[in-house]
């Protein structure tokens, strides 16, 4: 089979596609091939040195694939050759054949298209782990939103609306505040021109938001603070500010506010798997009635895998960036 490998660490430019050997599923895997894989941040960190995939996954980057069901081990109840199904991968996704445990795949829904669905495994694993398995996030709550055009965050905004809950998001620009409106936003603003406390606090008549779901960490936690609701949470989720975080411990505890940061791809297994059930039974019945949809900004070949780098570390993306793998992205 095909697969994009990193070569070496450094830019989009050391990724290749090579011949590697087929994988063949353990009794308890499923073997996929590859309809498309999605981008993710870690892809990029992996590519540059900085986050190897875990014992015992493939060494090439990619944390979920879209695809059909092509074989099944001896152990697997529940998914046969030939399902529609999309997978939460530890790594090795960026290639036309995958294996997985079979508690990591999901089923794509007939009114899905199959290439899109390569968009959806991690972002929906990360917003339900996150801002409602940790964060609480209840009917009439508010949910600030950091990086509200990408992947994760229009997931967020469509997850916190079918909750009911009321929605900010933040944005590098003005087109990308109106796209974050688009995807279901109540209110979003512009970071650049606007201090995002100051939007959080006036979208919440004062109040402060209860639940956020942060991207960048550094700086933005004590900011985060400042934004929340008595008895908010704030859920960290990646560190683009490699700063350190700075929290006034004092508006903490008067706030009775909580902080948590969280990774998926490095839990458990059993913790995956346990994620993905919650999904597959609680926010897939709305990705089937339409009312929670992939959002995806692009599509390259597998090989055109450094210009689909080039373009997500450009930030010029709304929504989720796919690599389509062969002929399976046309069924």
């Amino acid at each position: 089979m095909r697969a994009v490998v990193v070569t070496e660490p450094g830019g989009p430019d050391v990724l290749r596609v090579e011949h590697r050997p087929d994988p063949v599923p353990a009794a308890h895997e499923v073997r996929i091939r590859v309809a498309a894989a999605g981008l993710n941040g870690a892809d990029l960190s992996q590519r540059r040195g900085f986050y190897p995939s875990p014992p015992g996954a493939p060494e090439w980057p990619g944390l979920e694939v879209s695809g059909i069901v092509d074989a099944v081990g001896d152990d697997v109840d529940g998914w046969h050759v030939g399902d529609r199904v999309c997978a939460l991968l530890p790594g090795g996704g960026y290639a036309e054949l995958v294996t997985v445990d079979a508690g990591l795949v999901l089923p794509v829904p007939d009114t899905v298209d199959l290439v899109e669905a390569a968009g959806l495994p991690e972002v929906a694993a990360t917003v339900w782990s996150n801002v409602v398995q940790l964060g609480r996030l209840g009917t009439g709550e508010a949910l600030l939103v950091h990086g509200g055009s990408s992947g994760i965050g229009t997931m967020a905004i469509q997850v916190g609306r079918a909750l009911g809950a009321d929605v900010i998001a933040t944005a590098g620009s003005d087109e990308k505040a109106e796209f974050c409106r688009e995807a279901g936003a109540q209110a979003a603003v512009n970071y650049r021109e606007r201090d995002f406390v100051e939007a959080a606090l006036a979208f919440t008549d004062g109040r402060g938001v209860d639940v956020v779901l942060d991207i960048v960490g550094g700086a933005y936690i004590a900011r985060d603070l400042e934004a929340l609701a008595t008895g908010g949470r704030i859920l960290s989720i990646a560190v683009r500010d490699r700063e350190p975080a700075s929290v006034d411990m004092g508006l903490l505890m008067r706030k009775r506010a909580s902080i948590q940061g969280t990774t998926l791809r490095a839990r458990p297994l059993a913790e995956r798997t346990a994620i993905i059930a919650a999904v597959r039974a609680e926010l897939w019945p709305l990705l089937a009635e339409g009312r929670i949809r992939p959002v995806i900004d692009s599509v390259f070949p597998l090989g055109d895998a450094p210009a689909a780098h080039r373009r997500m570390e450009s930030s010029a993306h709304r929504g989720k960036i796919l690599l389509g793998v062969g002929d399976v992205a046309g069924r």
